[in-house]
């Protein structure tokens, strides 16, 4: 339906809202908890909430807003340890990985997007692709790639070699397993919170960072299960932008045409 019959609708849906709902008032149900939003996220008002898992009700709603805007998710161009097949490290971008730096700081000011935020992880790779992008950056810890622990550095060919009893276990339960002295992607996951809650109050934000960040924040958008996660297809030099709908996101993935190495690995078939 047209713009103002829908608005039209809307109203008169309130105002029959209106003659059956009765709102919650914090002296005749003082001994209740509750939450009240005003308006959108006007004003907030709290009252009587107890405990770690209300307060955290509480701070993911009131960081929440309905204005228009887009999260660009990229990884870092393609990187000398990439072209290597060694997983973790701070390696430096490789030729085509500057190709893509170049690349993507033209597409974003071609977008002109309105206030936008860049937001990268603290390792070398990240940063070198987004510093050519004109717009304020900040350099988030939490967004680095998933530790690796013992594994840094190594490629998959030689974890399997060295540790096979290691690499069998991880094939088995990829989101639980932990690197020894590492983190798994259940880890990462929780070291992730902070950056989603402070995604959901932003408006427009490019991230620039890893393969299994982006696949954890993909997962949260998209509400993904925890066994689709680790499996997730996030393809070097590729643009992907979320767009928040009614009851989802939509996803757009644009492909930056610069050649990169696939680093993704398809779930084993693994017996028992």
């Amino acid at each position: 339906m047209g713009q103002d019959e829908a608005l039209r609708d809307f109203m008169v849906r309130i105002s029959h809202y209106e003659q059956v709902y009765e709102p919650l008032c914090e002296e005749r149900e003082k001994q209740l908890s509750f939450m009240r939003i005003f308006n959108a996220g006007e004003r907030v008002l709290v009252h009587r909430h107890e405990g770690h898992i209300q307060s955290r009700v509480v701070y993911y709603l009131m960081n929440i807003h309905i204005t228009p805007r887009s999260i660009y998710l990229t990884r870092h161009g393609e990187s000398v340890y990439n072209l290597l097949g060694r997983i973790g490290g701070d390696a430096e971008l490789s030729e085509r990985g500057w190709e893509y730096s170049r690349a993507l700081a033209q597409y974003i000011h071609e977008q002109a997007i309105p206030r936008l935020r860049v937001w990268t992880s603290q390792l070398k790779r990240t940063c070198q692709t987004s510093e050519l992008i004109q717009a304020p950056q900040e350099r988030w810890k939490a967004l680095n790639e998933i530790d690796a622990g013992i594994c840094e550095e190594m490629t998959y060919e030689e974890i399997q070699q060295k540790y096979p009893e290691e690499f069998a276990l991880r094939d088995q339960d990829k989101f639980h397993y932990r690197y020894p002295k590492g983190e798994s992607y259940e880890d990462l996951v929780a070291r992730l919170e902070p950056v989603i809650m402070e995604l959901e109050r932003q408006e427009n934000v490019l991230v620039v960072a890893h393969q299994a960040v982006i696949r954890c924040l993909l997962a949260y958008f998209l509400d993904k299960p925890q066994e689709e996660l680790p499996y997730l297809k996030v393809p070097l030099h590729t643009i992907l932008k979320l767009t928040p709908v009614a009851y989802g996101c939509e996803l757009e993935e644009i492909k930056v045409p610069i050649p990169a190495v696939n680093t993704h690995r398809e779930k084993p078939m693994v017996s028992f």
